[in-house]
């Protein structure tokens, strides 16, 4: 399966945005892949683009980084994925882009998925143990995601059901029913979504949380279905000169966790991502001893090994986020995985805000056995991972 060939396109995602999609052929195999882009970002992630410049990345990879990685194995992916770091020679693949870099990677898993005919989620697990993971998704919604929300950019919904179609149209109704809630609340505003298709309204952060609670609770009794309420606060989107500024209030670090436990308590969280800035590691772990809800570090860790390993020193969170176009490679986010799973630390594979149709998480999820897959509920790149999922799902029946 030597790798005979590599295209690199830009294509447009979800918002409009200038991304890249990499074919990669071999002798008897074929792999496609495109990178999505974030909205918040974490600080520490790897650059999308050099320069920020999207045709000059393209352009680099043609001319310098293409030529390298023809003519070897598509089934050797540290190799491949060093060769991409090592003609980069930076910590942050700033010189060859993130996204080129994990468009390129998946391609080439995929590349070799298909020379063996095998799935993705099998040619990725190391240990051929599987699980589908639960659909987490975002069904309202604001920070940097929309315009006019509320200060905490999600208000997620996880559903758990044996059969994952029943989960995913679970998490649809609740969708369906936070909008007519919202049409009843302001039955003479319009309404928008956000780049993830969540609903946008003019509502204080707890008073979202209260719909949306009213909103679980009436699917529930429809359906029977479990199903947990979540955030993703996104909290060092507006943690300012040491605080938490929030419309409403502002508060200290010390506050901070206390309101978050405060909302864990009384709403039965299921999750909270991004309840505090992304350097104060000591301020996660003291929320962290004081729950038994999944602490999700994303822009704590931004699937970088090396943060998580402080983390774990340190207690920090008790779950991770996981994103490839953070890191930039699939081995580097294999050796993340790897690293959170050995410290009994839950994984949620994740979209980014900007997406394409491309599946590659759906079966990243399954082959890391992850606890979740966030990925949105409306909009044909969401869907298109859910599908997938339900795809993925018939092989296990």
């Amino acid at each position: 399966m030597i790798i005979k060939d590599i295209k690199l396109r830009k294509i447009i995602d979800s918002r409009g945005n200038s991304t890249v999609e990499a074919d990669i052929s071999t002798n008897d195999g074929f792999g496609r892949a495109a990178a999505p882009a974030g909205a918040s970002t974490g600080t520490f992630e790897a650059q999308a683009w050099p320069e920020n410049n999207v045709d000059l990345g393209i352009s680099n990879a043609r001319k310098k980084l293409i030529p390298l990685l023809t003519g070897i194995p598509a089934n050797d992916q540290k190799a491949f994925d060093d060769i991409i770091k090592k003609e980069d020679g930076t910590n942050n693949l700033q010189n060859v882009g993130g996204n080129i870099s994990v468009a390129l990677s998946l391609a080439c898993a995929k590349a070799a998925a298909d020379s063996k005919n095998i799935p993705l989620f099998e040619h990725v697990s190391k240990t051929k143990s599987y699980s589908i993971p639960a659909p987490m998704s975002n069904v309202l919604g604001g920070g940097a995601h929309a315009i006019g929300g509320t200060d905490i950019q999600e208000y997620l919904v996880t559903s758990f059901d044996n059969d994952v179609n029943t989960a995913i149209e679970t998490n649809a109704a609740v969708h369906k029913e936070v909008a007519t809630i919202l049409k009843e609340k302001f039955p003479n505003i319009a309404l928008g979504k956000g780049d993830e298709g969540a609903w946008v309204a003019p509502l204080e952060n707890v008073e979202a949380l209260e719909l949306v609670t009213k909103a679980v609770d009436n699917v529930n009794k429809e359906t029977g279905v479990e199903i947990r309420t979540g955030l993703d606060v996104a909290a060092s989107e507006f943690y300012k000169n040491g605080k938490y500024v929030y419309k409403e209030q502002t508060l200290t670090p010390e506050e901070q966790v206390d309101f978050m436990l405060g909302l864990i308590e009384e709403y039965d969280l299921h999750s909270v991502e991004d309840p505090l800035d992304q350097n104060d590691f000591q301020s996660w772990a003291s929320l962290t001893d004081q729950t038994d809800s999944l602490i999700i570090g994303d822009d704590l860790y931004v699937t970088n090994s090396e943060r998580l390993k402080q983390g774990i020193d340190m207690k920090s969170t008790n779950s991770i986020l996981i994103k490839p176009n953070q890191i930039g490679t699939l081995t580097d986010t294999v050796k993340t995985v790897e690293l959170a799973k050995n410290s009994d630390m839950a994984t949620v594979i994740s979209h980014r805000s900007g997406e394409t149709t491309d599946t590659s998480i759906a079966h990243l999820g399954v082959a890391f056995e992850s606890h979740a897959i966030k990925t949105g509920i409306m909009g044909g790149e969401r869907i298109a991972k859910l599908n997938e999922l339900v795809r993925i799902s018939e092989k296990f029946l």
